[in-house]
């Protein structure tokens, strides 16, 4: 199975925030698309970084409740691992946990195409073994 499988029934849709927004608004965001996280960018395709409610956390922590004022430029992550529509989710998984990432941009010829989560990585994965499971039951009952 293929990263492209995975938008293909999620969808492409992908919450993005401008380096400039306060992280107040960020969380506005993460809230209204019950997401974890959202793509940092400027324009909707080019990736500035990404930032999660994790970091809100870890930042809060830090800082107190200034932090959300500050533009969300201040916390994201600027190193962002992407992935490409026809990646493997299987070396997808491991590439996640490996670097205990928990949500990764899809970049296609350039441009955002949509973000893919450990959570989604997983459904995946247990509806490809179900689908396995019930092949098999089914060649099991119709053997002689």
């Amino acid at each position: 199975m293929r990263i492209r499988d995975i938008l293909r029934r999620k969808g492409d849709l992908v919450a993005t925030v401008p380096p400039g927004a306060t992280v107040r608004e960020l969380l506005a965001t993460l809230a209204q698309h019950n997401i974890g996280a959202a793509v940092v960018s400027p324009d909707g395709a080019a990736i500035a970084g990404i930032v999660s409610e994790r970091d809100v956390v870890r930042r809060l922590h830090d800082h107190g409740a200034d932090l959300l004022d500050r533009p969300v430029a201040d916390i994201m992550t600027t190193e962002v691992f992407t992935t490409d529509p026809d990646a493997a989710v299987d070396d997808l998984r491991k590439t996640m946990t490996d670097r205990r990432i928990r949500h990764i941009p899809v970049v296609d010829e350039g441009r955002l195409a949509g973000v893919v989560s450990i959570g989604d990585i997983v459904k995946s994965s247990i509806d490809e073994l179900e689908s396995e499971r019930e092949h098999l039951v089914d060649y099991i009952q119709r053997a002689p």
